[in-house]
């Protein structure tokens, strides 16, 4: 496996970790043009304090019984507003919402290509609108 590989199915079990705490506004970059020291940044935003340390214990165990991994470093735990959890291949930020529009890290790293996370979220809200929408053409009918 490829390390941007090997990256990306970390990043998908962060993110799903995350989902089932109800992280929102996932985002994941590729980096690894850019940065030597990570290949990819995942991007989570939480409603508040409990719900973002939720999410970062999530991520951290998903990571830890799917692929043996444990945060190299962790910062800003207890601060409430953005924790950041660096795996070496993945970092992963949970921000505040208000956190997450003043550092504005996606506007920062703009040029770098954006990872599919394939949540399976996404495609159950996809099948459901279209289902919906055929349903009120049937009911039209």
């Amino acid at each position: 496996m490829t390390e941007i590989a090997e990256s990306t199915q970390l990043l998908r079990t962060a993110a799903l970790a995350a989902d089932d705490k109800l992280g929102t506004d996932q985002v994941a970059l590729d980096v690894s043009a850019t940065v030597y020291i990570t290949d990819a940044f995942l991007i989570i935003t939480a409603e508040n304090d409990r719900q973002i340390d939720s999410i970062v214990d999530a991520v951290e165990e998903g990571l830890q019984t799917t692929h043996g991994r444990t945060p190299l470093r962790r910062e800003g735990r207890g601060s409430g507003s953005w924790v950041l959890l660096d795996f070496g291949d993945i970092v992963v930020h949970v921000f505040s919402a208000e956190q997450r529009e003043y550092y504005a890290l996606e506007r920062l790293w703009k040029d770098c290509p954006v990872i599919d996370l394939e949540l399976p979220e996404h495609a159950e809200n996809s099948g459901a609108e279209s289902s919906d929408a055929e349903n009120a053409s049937s009911d039209a009918r």
